[in-house]
């Protein structure tokens, strides 16, 4: 007979990793409400039958009971039939399997290999191989130029190094609504990289917002000291978010799969 005590623990583990694991399943289908459906399904299959974490830390667990629904129900992303979600299922029919899924287990999430390993279902080794293999074939299908919206300069221009690194453009770094909205206009980038507070306390999101309505859809990647605050579920959510601080292979990871996912998914006020 369960420990009442464990169960409440239990509990309240899962619902401190829920929006992580959102923002894994959002990152996997390409959209929130795909992402939350298959989540949701996760939770409610290990509220049902704890037996299913398998002796595992809860948060791999849920990921590892996540992961299993999503691959019995065929790995689906949205369907799209044109724009940028189409490309995108067209660059993920090319992707080696597991590859994408390994590599933002390991860099969005943060999971050791033998985790990663444990949550697909292979050997670590494989893990390993799967993650260097998703770098490569995610950096040769996708490049283009970068807006940054930032208004701390060290971490802009550490963002600019990061990202013109890999390969990409910069088009500028903006440091408020109004800036950003007219380097836009000025030079459309292919990806925005914008955190949410700016320098004159305008929005990074609002920002963000216009010039999608001015420019068109286009990937985005949102920054934040506090995503949980916008992993809640009350309202639309990013698909990429990176977390502040952030390690270099978080941006290099979400920034080559906004690219090639070209998710459009902002938020909204």
């Amino acid at each position: 007979m369960s420990n009442p005590s464990d169960t409440t623990d239990i509990s309240s583990q899962l619902a401190n990793y829920l929006p992580y694991l959102r923002r894994f399943a959002r990152a996997m289908t390409g959209s929130q409400s795909s992402g939350d459906r298959f989540a949701a399904a996760a939770l409610e299959t290990i509220l049902t039958d704890r037996s299913v974490l398998d002796g595992s830390d809860v948060k791999t667990g849920l990921f590892r009971v996540l992961y299993r629904i999503w691959s019995s129900a065929g790995a689906p992303v949205d369907d799209a039939e044109s724009g940028l979600k189409a490309r995108a299922q067209k660059h993920m029919a090319k992707l080696t399997d597991n590859s994408r899924e390994a590599l933002l287990l390991h860099t969005l999430e943060g999971f050791s290999f033998d985790k990663i390993a444990n949550i697909i279902g292979i050997e670590q080794t494989e893990a390993e191989s799967l993650v260097s293999i998703a770098r490569r074939e995610i950096a040769d299908a996708a490049s283009g130029s970068v807006m940054i919206i930032e208004d701390e300069a060290i971490i802009a221009m550490d963002l600019e190094s990061i990202v013109s690194e890999m390969g990409h453009r910069v088009t500028g770094i903006a440091t408020t609504r109004a800036e950003a909205v007219a380097l836009g206009k000025a030079d459309a980038p292919d990806l925005i990289l914008a955190d949410i507070q700016l320098a004159d306390n305008s929005s990074g999101i609002d920002a963000v917002n216009d010039l999608i309505e001015a420019l068109g859809e286009r990937p985005v990647i949102f920054i934040t000291a506090f995503p949980e605050r916008l992993l809640t579920g009350e309202k639309h959510e990013p698909a990429f978010l990176i977390s502040k601080p952030y390690a270099e292979d978080q941006v290099i990871s979400s920034v080559s799969q906004a690219m090639f996912f070209s998710s459009t998914e902002t938020l909204t006020t």
